[in-house]
This record gives structure tokens, sequence and C-alpha cells, in this order.
């Protein structure tokens, strides 16, 4: 009997009827190979191919995993109260404001797909109407990635995927009449693009024709458009004299950018003689531009980052603190207007505004509530910021600052029920890591005192310096109000504290990612919060890494496993499409100390036979451009022929999550709630298989 079978035999009276109509497991055809000096055997290399019987396998088990979550009686009234409360909310992202119009993806309330929405004089329009497309390719998801209104607001670039490929390619449309202008161009995926500052001229960056997979962003260009004529070369690696895997854009047509890979330091280039600003080794991870001042974010010797100006065209030695670092505060991101420099920073995971002026006058403009700022959006031609904040249980709100009434403004984009008052508590502690660090820790509940322990979802992420902050949602909401916890642990690796943080969860010191996660789950445990047995922990993508590798080192903590789109084989990393990206962030095959830290992180090589994992579901899009759908099928291959429970939940019209549908995603939170209620033994949860 395979590890499902035994899994659901053990809970189901009907376990033996369903595990004769498991599909077979795949057979394990070990590739070993010694790499300095130890010996690395993979059973399921082959998976690799993705041929046409791995395929079928991967579709198979996900027919399994969907008969088995679709037969659990309370699913699909679970579903339902999930859609019909998120249909109470509208979902507003990405604003931009050029000349006299607003632009914004919308999700209105009740619909699946954000659409592109215009604002000016005439009221409010789509621009794209994504349901509209999606009708016209037979009902296909299709997803808006990213846009970029021009400068003078005549006009606006969108790139356009299907399937959550996020294989872009870019329309142009006109901003009044919604006219396609040009295009589609493919290969723009990256969505890396800039406008000419008289609006005549798009640039974006362009993927080479006719690359090997795994080379696929080798090589990249940045093409200009004349949206009359097919786009033309304008600017590549060579050009720049930089390695073949940089990824070269245009901030507007003075200022270069070359990004390589996952690394968060970037460099900077003067377009005119290509001649460089900063390297990638000063330590710049953002910037913005007024005028001939760059205003520069900088953790060279500064861990929680400063604030640099530089006249354009002058040397890096020759730039001024604008905003010195302090040990206390995180600053996150810079956005230059006429009147000032607006800065989004933190004291822990919750976000300040800042309105520093030329002068160094520095105002801390009061916010409506505790939370964070996850866009903010200013024009170098315009004075003030809008930004976007929520909080772990309010949603997000969008708001204007005029710098001269020094007043917030609400611009009405958002459509929301109202929320009840004091409904939920919110609490910030710390757990004690294994090394003596203080890892903060947010637990999120209904505020009404329960006395005994309850289920608990706990969540971590801790890859890329990405932060996990108060992010408001609709599908916790429902889960929060069933009784259960929601917790976030802020392991090493993210950028919560800066960047010393994050180096303390990467490379040599990832363990310490996962060994905080587990540090947070005894945290929950010794204050009575929650159970071993009521426990589960949930990652996604990098998030999976620190999942994985935690059950494998604390099998006895957790009560259940949610792990979504793994990178599970991290040995095998750079042998994916996007791997090459990957590198700087978790090491290279070509190294020693590469592969010492790429296997430490390797749930597929970690797993064990003979140890008892708790119950496991892991999810994958067929179509994932950034983990390549091998990943997760090679872990719940191992995991079945070693016995282990494990559910392979497949979504055939899915990627990585980007531009998911909104139906797409709440089968997704039913999925993994029906499974945590099932494995806390709940009534009613339990799938009845016929």
């Amino acid at each position: 009997m395979n590890g499902r079978a035994a899994f659901l035999a053990g809970v189901l009276a009907c376990g033996a009827a369903f595990a004769a109509s498991a599909p077979p497991l795949p057979a394990a055809r070990p590739v070993s190979e010694t790499l300095y000096g130890t010996k690395v055997t993979d059973p399921y290399r082959y998976f690799e191919a993705q041929d046409a019987g791995t395929i079928a396998w991967i579709k198979s088990e996900g027919a399994t995993a969907r008969g088995v979550l679709d037969a659990i009686p309370s699913r699909a009234a679970l579903l339902k109260r999930m859609t019909d409360f998120e249909a109470g909310f509208s979902a507003v992202d990405s604003y931009q404001k050029a000349g006299t119009r607003e632009f914004y993806r919308e999700r209105a309330p009740g619909a699946d797909s954000f659409d592109l929405m215009v604002r000016d004089a005439k009221g409010v329009r789509k621009l794209v109407d994504l349901s509209a497309i999606r009708a016209a390719n037979g009902g296909k998801p299709f997803a808006i990635n990213f846009f970029l209104a021009s400068p003078d607001g005549t006009e606006a670039a969108a790139g356009i995927s299907e399937g959550g490929t996020e294989a872009a390619s870019i329309t142009v449309y006109d901003a009044a009449t919604g006219k396609i202008l040009a295009g589609p161009v493919d290969r723009a995926e990256l969505g890396l693009l800039a406008w000419s500052d008289d609006s005549r001229i798009l640039y974006f960056n362009r993927l080479k024709s006719g690359q090997p997979a795994n080379d696929k962003y080798k090589d990249s260009a940045v093409e200009a458009w004349d949206l009359k004529s097919p786009p033309k070369h304008f600017l590549d690696d060579v050009m720049l004299h930089v390695p073949v895997n940089e990824t070269p854009s245009l901030f507007d047509s003075t200022v270069a950018v070359t990004t390589n890979g996952a690394q968060t330091e970037i460099a900077l280039w003067r377009t005119a003689g290509r001649r460089p600003i900063v390297s990638h080794d000063d330590g710049i991870t953002a910037f913005d531009r007024r005028g001939e001042t760059l205003y520069l974010l900088s953790h060279k010797n500064a861990p929680t980052f400063q604030v640099l100006t530089l006249k354009l065209g002058a040397p890096l030695a020759s730039a001024h603190v604008m905003l010195p670092a302090r040990k206390d505060r995180v600053i996150e991101t810079i956005h230059a207007a006429p009147d000032a420099l607006y800065v989004v920073a933190r004291e822990g995971i919750y976000s300040h505004l800042l309105r520093i002026t030329d002068n160094g006058a520095a105002e801390d403009i009061v916010l409506p509530f505790k939370g964070d700022i996850h866009e903010a959006f200013t024009d170098a031609r315009q004075p003030g910021v809008a930004f976007a904040l929520e909080g772990w249980a309010i949603p997000t709100h969008h708001y204007v600052y005029d710098p001269a009434t020094k007043r917030l403004t609400d611009p009405g984009l958002d459509t929301q029920p109202v929320m009840p008052t004091g409904e939920f508590s919110v609490s910030d502690i710390d757990a004690t890591a294994k090394d003596g660090t203080k890892i903060p820790l947010t637990v999120i509940s209904q505020a009404a005192p329960v006395k005994t322990p309850r289920l608990t979802i706990l969540t971590a992420y801790g890859s890329y310096g990405i932060s996990q902050l108060p992010h408001f949602s609709t599908a916790y909401t429902l889960f929060l109000r069933e009784g259960g916890v929601r917790a976030v642990c802020h392991v090493r690796g993210g950028g919560e504290l800066g960047e010393a943080w994050r180096l303390g969860g990467k490379d040599a010191n990832k363990p310490n990612t996962w060994r905080d996660f587990i540090a947070c789950g005894e945290e929950l445990i010794a204050r009575g919060i929650t159970t071993r047995d009521k426990l589960f922990i949930f990652g996604g993508s990098g998030g999976a890494i620190t999942v994985g590798r935690a059950m494998e080192e604390r099998p006895d903590l957790f009560a259940g496993i949610i792990a979504a789109v793994p990178p599970a084989n991290m040995v095998r990393l750079e042998f994916m499409p996007d791997g090459m990206l990957e590198t700087q962030e978790f090491g290279s095959l070509k190294t020693e100390a590469g592969f010492r830290n790429l296997l430490a992180d390797d749930s597929y090589q970690h797993v064990a036979d003979g140890v008892r994992y708790p119950p496991i579901l892991l999810t994958m899009g067929l179509n994932d451009p950034r983990i390549a759908p091998w990943q997760p099928a090679k872990l719940a291959a191992r995991l079945l022929a070693a016995h282990h429970s494990v559910l392979l939940r497949v979504d055939l019209d899915n990627g990585h999550g980007i531009g998911a549908t909104r139906a797409q995603g709440d089968a997704l939170y039913a999925d993994i709630f029906s499974f945590v209620f099932w494995h806390t033994g709940r009534e009613g949860w339990s799938p009845v298989l016929r």
C-alpha cells in the first residue's frame, strides 16, 4: 500500500477502495553523482524531462487529490461562504496618475479577474476588459500582469498573459477610447517598461527568441517601440559590458538599470555613453529621480538602510546622506515628487510615511491606522503621494496626501463592507530561536477570549529579503471566524529587521530560517495558543523551503503540512528555466559552498524512510514559469515511495499563482482549510469516498 493509501486507510473505512483507484507509484530510476565528495542520489531525475508519462502521472495524482478534497462534505459550503464574503470587496492595486488621468487595476466586487481601469473628467471606465478577453478565448484564465501609463496620460501599455504562465505580451491602448494602438508584442514577461518623456516611445525588456529552456533569461535586451513600426534594438548586456545573465531595463531615457537575477543590489548606468553610475557592489537596492537628482536607497554600512542623494553624472563618492539609518527603523521604499521625497519606513513590521524636503526637514505623516503601506506612487511632475495601507484585520484603503493642505483624502477607489470593530485581536510577540535570537511572531485571532488551545495555521517565507507584513485576507477572515488562529513567523532570510536579518537566513545561514520557524511553533504551544495536534504549517514558493525543512527536522511538532508551489529539489535549482536567476539568492553547484547550501535547503533529498511525517498537502500549477512542475512532483513521488501521506493538488490552468483568478484563489484556500479541518477531526470534514 503506498503512502497516500496507507494514510487514508487509517482515517477512512473506505481507504482500501480508494487505494484500488489510486494511480500506481512511478518507477524509481536512481541517478547517483558525487559532488564535492558527497554522493547524491536522485530516484526521479527523469521527471525533469516532463515527458508525456510524467505529465500523465502528475495529472492523475492531481485528479486523485481533487477527488479526495471534493469528497469532504463541508468543503462546498465553505467555498460558497468564502465566495459570497469576498464578493463584497473590490481589490485595487498598481495606482498611477499621469497627465489628467488615473489608472489602476481593479477586480470589482463579485468579479473574477482584474481589469485595467482609467478615471478622468469623463468618469471611470474599463480600458482593458479581461472578462471580454476570457470570453473571446473560451473562458481560459488571463491576467494583466503589469501596465504603465505614458507620462502625458494618453496611452497605457499592458502586459497580458494566459493560464498563469506569466508569458506576457504587450498591447498599447488609447486612454481616451480604449482602442488598441499597437501590439501585441511577445516575450515581455519581465514587465520592465519605461516611456520617453514625450510619451512617443515605449522601452521594454524583451527576452531573446529561440532560447533553450534553461537559458530563457540570458541575453535579453531593451527594445524601443514607436508604436508605428516593429520594436528596434536599443540596449543589451554587450553594450553595457555586463554578463549575459544580467537583465537590462530603462528607468527613463537617461538612466538604465541592470539586475543580476535575485540579487537585491542593482547597477545604474547613463544611457548616454553607457557610463556606470553605481555597481552591484555599492549596496544600492532602489532609486528614484527628480530632475538632475538621484535618490538612492543604500544598505552600505547601514543595515537598516539610508537614503543618499547624488547629482546625475557625479561620482557615487560625492553622494550625501539625506536620511540616515536608524537601528529601530527600516527604510523600505523611496518616491520622488516635486515638493519632497516620500519615504516608506517601518518600525518592526508597521509602516511610517515620511516626507523629506530638500533642506532635510522630515515630517512623519500620521497614518489612519496601524498597518503596512504596500504600494506608494509619486510623479516627479505632480506634488504629493498616493498610497495603499492595510492591516492584519483591516482591508486595503487608498489615500492621497496633499502637501498644500497636509491632509489625507480618500480617492474613492475601494469598495468593501464594514468590518466589525474589535472583532479580531492582533498580538506581536517573540519566540526565542535556538541561537538565542528573538524572532518576531504575529498572532491574529478572534478577540473573544478562548480558554482552550485553538486550531492554528503558522506561516512564514524567509527568502530574498521579502518581509511578511500586515495583510488582510478575506479567506483567513473566515478561518478566524471558524475559531482558528493565524500566526505569522518573521523568520531570518526575510527583510523585517533589515539587511542583517536577510543575511542571517541566507547561504550557510539558511537553516536559521526553518529553525526560527520551529521556534515560533514551540512558542505558540508554550503559550497555550495551540497544541501539536492543532498546529499546521503553511508556506508557498520560497516559504515552502521553510515548511519542508521544518517538517523534516521536527516531524513531531506539527499536525499537518501545506507546501504551495515548493522548490523542493534545491540541488537541481539551476536546471529550471529561471534557475539562473536564483543562484544569487540560494547558491550554485559551481562552488562547493553553493552546493552545501543548496543541499541543506533541499526537502526532496532530506525525505527520510521510516520517519512518520504529518499529513502533507502539496499544491502546484501545471503552467508554473517560476517553479518547474517537476519540483513538487518529485517531492510527491519520493514521499509516496517512503510511505508518507501526501496529496498533490494540481491546477491545470494556473502557474505560480501570479495572476490567478479570484475563483482559483478561493478554491485553493477552501482546499487548504478543508484539509486542516479534516485532520483535526472536525465533524463533517472527513472525506466520504465512494
